[in-house]
């Protein structure tokens, strides 16, 4: 069997779609945190990743407003969810945050992160987090860098 048709990569879907959405799926499987925190996948394609979060009881701070660590948290994982779609091992290299407005107990929080720029190994993200009005509470910017490795493929290797 050669590298073309190991069973790694015969579930590698081809279409830019299906990869991503399998890419999704296979970091799913994986991600304790994201799933931990309620998270949810709202949409998924090739540079281009919306996740949501509902903001329980236990994520609000001392000013009874989401804590910034968990609205950071949610751009992070759309952010990394963007970046990974392509079936490329991506991390992030580096990232900020701005935050605009409060995020309120029992609200859902939406991150979309957009491909801004990919070129080599590296790519910029934009990620806007808004509340259930739509309203833009945060701007997270990350930038990434590719790593060797595929996402689908290192599952399907920490299974053998």
């Amino acid at each position: 069997m050669t590298a073309e048709t190991s069973p790694a990569t015969a579930a590698v879907p081809t279409d830019p779609q299906a990869l991503a959405e399998a890419v999704a799926t296979a970091m799913w499987a994986r991600d304790r945190a994201a799933n931990a925190l309620g998270m949810r996948i709202d949409e998924v394609r090739q540079g281009y990743a919306r996740l949501s979060m509902p903001v329980r009881g236990d994520m609000v701070n001392g000013h009874h407003t989401c804590h910034g660590g968990l609205i950071f948290s949610l751009a992070d994982t759309a952010f990394a969810y963007a970046c990974n779609s392509y079936n490329k091992n991506t991390v992030g290299s580096a990232c900020t945050i701005d935050y605009l407005a409060p995020g309120k107990e029992g609200d859902t929080l939406s991150a979309e992160a957009i491909e801004m720029s990919a070129s080599g190994r590296t790519g910029v993200y934009d990620v806007t987090v808004r509340d259930s009005a739509g309203k833009a509470i945060a701007l997270f910017r990350g930038k990434s860098y590719r790593i060797s490795g595929e996402v689908i493929a290192g599952l399907d290797a920490a299974k053998a």
